[in-house]
């Protein structure tokens, strides 16, 4: 696959998912949802099913991973730290969100700098 059409894949799956979720999040929020309690947030999804459950504790582990992640690595291949605080702060829109499109940045970046993205 090329790298512009992966590019666009990033694009177009993290404006998607954050519609689709967000779209959920919009209903919940109606229903007395407080998105600015997490824990309330996670909770209510965890509680909601087995499969809720599931999904929660997925994107949960991976969106911890990417805060963990994404700052060091944006310093480290020389992105800088200001971008990688950028995309920590769009995890907050979205796991969905944010990782599609530091990705994209990422990659893109690795190209300039003539490095192989894989």
């Amino acid at each position: 696959m090329s790298a512009s059409l992966r590019h666009a894949l990033y694009v177009t799956i993290a404006v998607a998912a954050t519609v689709g979720a967000w779209w959920h999040g919009f209903v919940w929020i109606m229903e007395g949802g407080n998105i600015l309690n997490l824990p309330s947030f996670f909770l209510d999804s965890y509680r909601s099913g087995s499969a809720a459950a599931f999904l929660t504790i997925d994107i949960l582990a991976a969106w911890m991973v990417f805060l963990l992640w994404v700052v060091p690595d944006a310093r480290r291949i020389g992105l800088g730290a200001k971008a990688g605080w950028l995309y920590f702060a769009l995890s907050f829109v979205g796991t969905c969100f944010a990782l599609p499109l530091y990705l994209r940045a990422r990659e893109r970046h690795l190209e300039h700098a003539g490095q192989s993205v894989g």
